[in-house]
C-alpha cells in the first residue's frame, strides 16, 4: 500500500460487500471505486477479518489501496456500540476468534428464525436463488428478512424486520472493551461507528452524546469517532468534530454504503482523516 496520499484524494472508510450484508461483491465495489477515481478505501464488512487479505489483493489488482478494515458488532452494557477497526493484523488469531464467535452465534440465530418462520407457514422455494451470494446458506437473520421480501410476504425492510423479530431475531454482539483490547493488541485502532445515528433511529441504534462518550471512554480507550457519516446532521458533525479535537481523538469518514440500489460510496477528501492516516503510517501530502 502507498504510504503517501494527496490531501484531496477521494477516500471512503466504511463500505460493505456480500462478505457481510452488502449487495455487491468486493470485486464489483472495487471496480466502482477504480472507475470513480478513489485514492483509498476501507472495506469494513461486519465481523470479517478473514476476508481482508483477499480484498486487499483485489484492490492491488485495480490499483486501489485498501486499508485493513472491519466493523465489529459490539455493545457496551447493552447499548449498541459497533466498532470500526483499521490497520490491524489480518492474521491475528484473537481477532479471528472474536469475529468468528459473533458470526457463529448470528448464523445459529438465523436458523432459529428460519425454522420459526416455517412453523408459521412461510415458504421459500427460491431460497437458493436469492441467497446465491451466500451459497444458499443463512448467515444472519437479515437473510430471512431478504427471503420474506423476495418472496412477496412483505414490501420492505421495516416490515420484514418486524416479522423476524417476532420469530426470535436477536443481535449478536461482542463486548466493546474486549473488542478494543484485541484490536489494540493486533496493532490496530478502534473508532466508534456512526455515533449520532441513534438520535434518528433510537430503536436500532444508540445515540452517543458527548456525555455518553465520556462514560464509555472512562472505561474503554477508544481511539476515535466516525464523525463524517451520511445521516449525521451538520450540527452533529460539528459537535463530534469539536469533541474529537478536544480529546485528541482520531476522525474517520465513511458512507456505510451497501451497494446499489442504495447509497453508493462517498468521495470524502483524505484531509478530513489526516490524523487517522498518519497513525497508520500514511502521510497525507499538501498536494
Amino acid at each position: 500500500m502507498s504510504q503517501h496520499l494527496p490531501k484531496n484524494a477521494s477516500i471512503d472508510l466504511h463500505l460493505h460487500t456480500t462478505y457481510s450484508d452488502g449487495r455487491w461483491s468486493a470485486e464489483a465495489l472495487l471496480d466502482h471505486l477504480a472507475q470513480e477515481g478513489f485514492g483509498l478505501a476501507a472495506i469494513t464488512d461486519h465481523d470479517r477479518v478473514d476476508t481482508v487479505a483477499n480484498v486487499q489483493q483485489a484492490g492491488e489488482q485495480r490499483q486501489i489501496p485498501v486499508l485493513a478494515g472491519v466493523e465489529i458488532s459490539a455493545e457496551w452494557y447493552g447499548k449498541m456500540g459497533d466498532v470500526l477497526c483499521y490497520g490491524f493484523d489480518p492474521q491475528d488469531a484473537a481477532l479471528h476468534a472474536l469475529t468468528e464467535n459473533i458470526r457463529q452465534r448470528a448464523a445459529a440465530n438465523a436458523q432459529e428464525v428460519y425454522e420459526e418462520l416455517l412453523r408459521r407457514g412461510y415458504r421459500f422455494p427460491h431460497q437458493q436463488k436469492f441467497l446465491q451470494t451466500n451459497g444458499g446458506e443463512l448467515r444472519v437473520a437479515g437473510d430471512c428478512a431478504n427471503l420474506l421480501i423476495k418472496h412477496g410476504y412483505v414490501k420492505n425492510w421495516p416490515e420484514a424486520l418486524t416479522l423476524i423479530r417476532e420469530a426470535g431475531y436477536r443481535e449478536m454482539k461482542a463486548d466493546m472493551a474486549e473488542t478494543v483490547d484485541k484490536v489494540h493488541r493486533s496493532g490496530g485502532v478502534a473508532l466508534i461507528a456512526h455515533p449520532g445515528r441513534g438520535q434518528r433511529e433510537p430503536l436500532d441504534f444508540t445515540w452517543y452524546t458527548p456525555e455518553l462518550l465520556d462514560e464509555v471512554r472512562s472505561e474503554i480507550p477508544l481511539d476515535g469517532i466516525e464523525v463524517y457519516y451520511p445521516t449525521h446532521s451538520p450540527e452533529q458533525v460539528e459537535t463530534y468534530l469539536a469533541y474529537a479535537r478536544q480529546h485528541h481523538l482520531l476522525v474517520s469518514a465513511g458512507s456505510d454504503s451497501h451497494g446499489p440500489p442504495g447509497r453508493l460510496p462517498i468521495k470524502y477528501p483524505a484531509e478530513l482523516c489526516r490524523d487517522l492516516f498518519e497513525r497508520l503510517g500514511i502521510e497525507v501530502q499538501p498536494e
